[in-house]
């Protein structure tokens, strides 16, 4: 491996490797139901299409249905956009909820779901075009390739393995090792047990590459942020003009790492 390349490739998944704005209102439509219990469940025209343009403010999955909560409530995308952890503490007291519980109604919908229909829950995920190609190539060189999500990493393992990509399970890291990403890229980096590690971390959440950067023994990390993935044009301007951040786009990601820079 040179500069030029990774010795070892960290990747966000949702917002980077797959899609899954369709399976994410659908949960959480379903989550919202069951909290709700609202008298007409009949989807408001343009609720997808505004929960879709507003998915970058959500950090984990719990917040889904509460995005939904905060729509239907008439609160405005600008609102949400600007003000969202303020609106989220809102609902949740004034609804006597807790992060957890909700947390654990989504899950358990979604595990119910993938027991009773789990083609119908994989076919709502798409993967971007090009990188299960990409996924598949770097596999087959030595760089070490890794999955680092919020997403918990038994539904990532299902995805991939669809698709034909068989990452071993310890290399995903999911929503269940309950720590920040940068913690998991410290141990990536201790795991290597040489000297020149070469670890590039592409992510589509400019809060989380900024913790990255705050953490002064992770200075060499190479950060990207995806351009397709789920981020605002502010946030995106924000990382094309930070000189530790590599602004990347679809196209360079799925073609040779070389391009990327």
């Amino acid at each position: 491996m040179t500069a030029n390349s990774p010795t070892i490739l960290a990747l966000d998944f949702d917002g980077v490797v797959c899609d899954g704005l369709i399976e994410y209102f659908e949960v959480a439509w379903r989550t919202y139901c069951q909290i709700w219990s609202p008298v007409d469940d009949t989807l408001p025209d343009d609720l997808a299409l505004r929960f879709y343009r507003l998915r970058p403010v959500i950090e984990t999955g719990w917040e889904m249905p509460i995005l939904i909560k905060a729509l239907i409530a008439g609160f405005s995308d600008a609102q949400i956009l600007q003000s969202w952890t303020t609106i989220t503490a809102e609902i949740l007291v004034a609804n006597n909820l807790e992060a957890k519980a909700v947390s654990t109604q989504l899950d358990n919908l979604r595990d119910e779901w993938i027991e009773k229909d789990l083609d119908g829950w994989l076919s709502l995920h798409r993967f971007y075009p090009g990188v299960i190609e990409r996924l598949k190539i770097t596999l087959e060189t030595e760089v070490q390739l890794y999955i680092v999500t919020t997403k918990e990493g038994r539904f990532v393992k299902q995805l991939l393995q669809q698709e034909g990509v068989n990452l071993p399970s310890e290399n995903i890291f999911g929503k269940e090792v309950k720590r920040p990403k940068y913690v998991t890229l410290r141990e990536l980096i201790k795991k290597a047990n040489t000297q020149t590690v070469n670890l590039w971390f592409v992510e589509d959440r400019l809060k989380t590459l900024q913790l990255v950067q705050q953490q002064s023994d992770l200075n060499h990390v190479k950060l990207f942020l995806a351009d397709w993935g789920y981020n605002t044009q502010l946030e995106r301007e924000a990382g094309k003009n930070d000189s530790r951040i590599q602004l990347i786009s679809l196209s360079h990601f799925t073609y040779d790492f070389a391009t990327w820079l």
